[in-house]
């Protein structure tokens, strides 16, 4: 079992920048590969980015490409979401979750879950 809690998130004006948090516990924080989703007001759960189990790699979905950067603290067990260049349309409930995997994966094949942290971008 793993717990994941998110926090960082909040209102912040378009073009600003927000970093969010995920703290891991339970379970070899190392051995997960970490993905980061969204979920906007009636829209589908969508894929952000990801971080491999040791941090040397990353990817990233095409809307948040150069405004977004993951990077994680595995002695801390921590997984963070760098936000620069806000939209209003990056507005959503932001989740990490982890799996237990080398990499990360687009789809929503992860083994837990976090609660969510909601970003609200003001135009």
């Amino acid at each position: 079992q793993v717990q994941l809690v998110e926090s960082g998130g909040g209102l912040v004006q378009a073009g600003g920048s927000l970093r969010l948090s995920c703290t891991a516990s339970g379970r070899t924080f190392s051995d997960y590969a970490m993905g980061w989703f969204r979920r906007a007001p009636g829209k589908e759960r969508e894929f952000v980015g990801g971080i491999s189990r040791s941090g040397s790699w990353t990817n990233y979905a095409d809307s948040v490409k150069g405004r977004f950067t993951i990077s994680r603290d595995n002695a801390e067990n921590t997984v963070y979401l760098q936000m620069n260049s806000l939209k209003s349309e990056d507005t959503a409930v932001y989740y990490c979750a982890v799996r237990r995997s080398a990499l990360p994966v687009v789809t929503a094949a992860y083994d837990y879950w976090g609660q969510g942290t909601q970003v609200t971008v003001s135009s």
